[in-house]
């Protein structure tokens, strides 16, 4: 293929970033008889509530925090795919509450069809990102492969006591997002030639900025839980926070932040297969206010690639972190709800 000829990248794939996500409920068929293995006492977290990464206590001070995330194309842009994709598989670690110490890449590329350059583009991008987090990648996989994929292995260190599962919530606790919904939305508009220079703009920017808060939020003693949104959208990975606590959660739509023009796009038809698939498996779990619309319910389960942290915190601690992710440049940072007492079900006012 000549390197003339202009490269679409999402037409390689059948779908793009976390919107590729096995819908949940088939994972957990899939899952459902992987539970039988010894589980090492240092096994700090593991698959047991669907957490972000594995952490493994090394001694008194340091646990070892390993994750992976890669997927195929969700713009057509070598360069900032990497960059997604890069600062998606990087955002675990700060869900966890850690720091970042180095990555693996994860490379499948179809040779035959894309232009070295092309992949070369991908994979800088990703190295962009990694210095901006200030760790190495310090070596990789590469195959062949019919559709182009790439991500990070990446590991991070936390102390032992400082780690953020997601099922430490407790009641009464404030939710707050981290960044703006509606990136599913945006990449369905994209594809379909309908998303102008400023939405795509306004895309790139959520999905390459690094939740490098999580650190400084592991270290407030009033931040109790932690999570990344991601692709089984804030409803499905606000469920596995109230599942893996045992507790119950309340959103109130009008406080959910949204990025711009997604509520009028989603209206329009412009959402992703893995909207539906995401409440196909959880939506029996969730209450939904008479007055909630069909564009509004489709950006509950949206598939956020690299999505925000969603924090549960102790009300009084909610403007410390509202300032932490002000200084960090998260504007848009937003209590969106709480935790109660009750059954593990989402309810949504409006």
């Amino acid at each position: 293929m000549s390197t003339n000829e202009p490269i679409k990248l999402t037409s390689f794939s059948h779908g793009g970033g976390c919107g590729c996500k096995i819908a949940p409920g088939v994972l957990s068929e899939i899952l459902k008889n992987s539970h039988g293995f010894p589980v090492p006492k240092e096994l700090l977290v593991g698959i047991e509530t669907a957490d972000d990464a594995a952490v493994y206590q090394l001694n008194d001070e340091q646990a070892l925090i390993a994750t992976t995330d890669f997927f195929m194309p969700i713009v057509d842009d070598p360069y900032d795919f990497g960059r997604i994709a890069a600062t998606n598989a990087i955002s675990d670690v700060y869900a966890m509450g850690g720091t970042p110490i180095m990555a693996l890449a994860l490379v499948g590329m179809p040779i035959n069809k894309l232009p070295l350059e092309t992949i070369g583009q991908i994979i800088k991008g990703g190295e962009a990102i990694c210095a901006e987090a200030g760790i190495p990648i310090a070596g990789g996989h590469t195959i062949d492969s019919v559709e182009p994929i790439y991500g990070l292995v990446v590991m991070g260190l936390v102390h032992p006591s400082k780690v953020k599962r997601n099922s430490a919530a407790r009641p009464g606790d404030v939710l707050v997002l981290g960044k703006p919904l509606g990136v599913g939305v945006l990449s369905a508009a994209l594809k379909k030639g309908a998303l102008d220079a400023d939405g795509y703009a306004a895309m790139i920017a959520n999905t390459t900025k690094l939740n490098k808060p999580g650190k400084a939020l592991a270290d407030m003693a009033g931040v109790h839980a932690m999570t990344d949104v991601t692709g089984f959208g804030l409803l499905g990975h606000l469920l596995e926070l109230a599942r893996g606590a045992g507790l119950a959660a309340k959103l109130e739509m009008a406080k959910i932040p949204l990025l711009p023009g997604v509520e009028k796009l989603a209206a329009d038809g412009y959402f992703t297969g893995a909207s539906g698939r995401n409440w196909d498996a959880y939506g029996k779990d969730v209450d939904l206010d008479a007055g909630i619309q069909p564009a509004q319910h489709a950006l509950l389960t949206d598939p956020q690639t690299s999505g925000g942290l969603l924090v549960a915190c102790d009300p009084a601690s909610v403007d410390e972190v509202l300032a932490l992710f002000a200084r960090e440049g998260f504007e848009s940072a937003a209590v969106i709800g709480a935790m109660a007492a009750g059954a593990p079900r989402v309810g949504v006012a409006l």
